[in-house]
């Protein structure tokens, strides 16, 4: 920008000075007899509100810089902190929900379920809190303990080496002998070469995808969309009045039509004659 805000609002008080000393001289000279004082009132008057007018223009300028420079961060961190937060939907809405689409708590809630399924005690330690660099310790059969953390990241956001050193230090807190790292996204090469040194195993994002399908209960692809569900309900309704028709179509009227089901005046459920109101013959249910 070649001028700051506060120049252009320097300028229009420059502006604006003039335009009022004018008016005024104007107004003076037009009118006989008027006292000298009024002269430098009028210069007075004129400094005063274009100063004042050129401040104004300068912090609406600037405030509406902050206001226009504050939306684009809050769509870049919209995902952020989404994944960020520790609310935590129910199990059937987490096992039909892609990977993007959960939350970090969510992510921990779908790796405790995994690991129970194959056979590990699950302490979820740190699941939607601070977890002080462990999510999960998990137990096999040996009682040999594994630290667990849990890392859903956007596929560029790879994991740091400090969240490797974390872990290090924090599974000797839970007692645990080995340690484990699983990220949606990747290791930074620094991180990766601190794991393979401290024999940190982890799994990344096409790994871990690859290890919750192969499970066979994570399902996002079976999430139904919302049309596909007003479909399948639509076909259900339909099947339902297919029924019905069959089950009245034994009953017939004295006209020989069939008898469908209807409501009475008292509310209470009666046969009624297909041919309504050609035909008004019921009979009770």
């Amino acid at each position: 920008m070649a001028r700051t805000y506060k120049a252009e609002g320097r300028q229009i008080a420059y502006v604006l000075r003039g335009l009022f000393i004018i008016g005024g001289l104007a107004l003076y000279f037009s009118i006989p007899g008027l006292h000298w004082g009024f002269f430098f009132g009028i210069i007075l008057i004129a400094v005063l509100a274009a100063e004042i007018l050129g401040a104004m223009w300068t912090r609406k300028r600037r405030t509406n810089k902050k206001q226009y420079s504050a939306k684009p961060n809050q769509k870049k961190s919209s995902t952020a902190t989404r994944r960020a937060s520790n609310s935590v939907r129910s199990d059937e809405i987490i096992l039909t929900s892609l990977l993007d689409d959960l939350t970090g708590a969510e992510f921990e809630r779908l790796l405790a379920l995994y690991f129970r399924d194959q056979g590990y005690t699950v302490k979820e330690v740190g699941v939607g809190g601070s977890d002080g660099g462990v999510d999960l310790v998990i137990i096999d059969r040996r009682g040999e303990k594994t630290a667990v953390q849990a890392k859903c990241y956007a596929d560029h956001n790879l994991v740091p080496v400090t969240t490797i050193r974390e872990l290090v230090a924090a599974k000797r807190n839970h007692d645990c002998i080995l340690s484990l790292l699983v990220t949606t996204s990747d290791l930074t090469p620094p991180a990766k070469k601190e794991a393979e040194q401290f024999k940190v195993d982890y799994w990344h994002g096409g790994l871990i995808e690859h290890k919750l399908r192969a499970w066979g209960k994570w399902q996002p692809s079976k999430k139904r969309s919302p049309i596909e569900k007003n479909v399948a309900t639509a076909k259900s309704e339909i099947a339902k009045t297919k029924r019905k028709v069959a089950a009245t179509s034994s009953i017939t009227c004295k006209c020989g039509a069939p008898m469908v089901r209807r409501k009475g005046k008292q509310g209470t459920e009666i046969w009624g004659c297909s041919n309504f109101p050609k035909c008004r013959n019921t009979k009770a249910i």
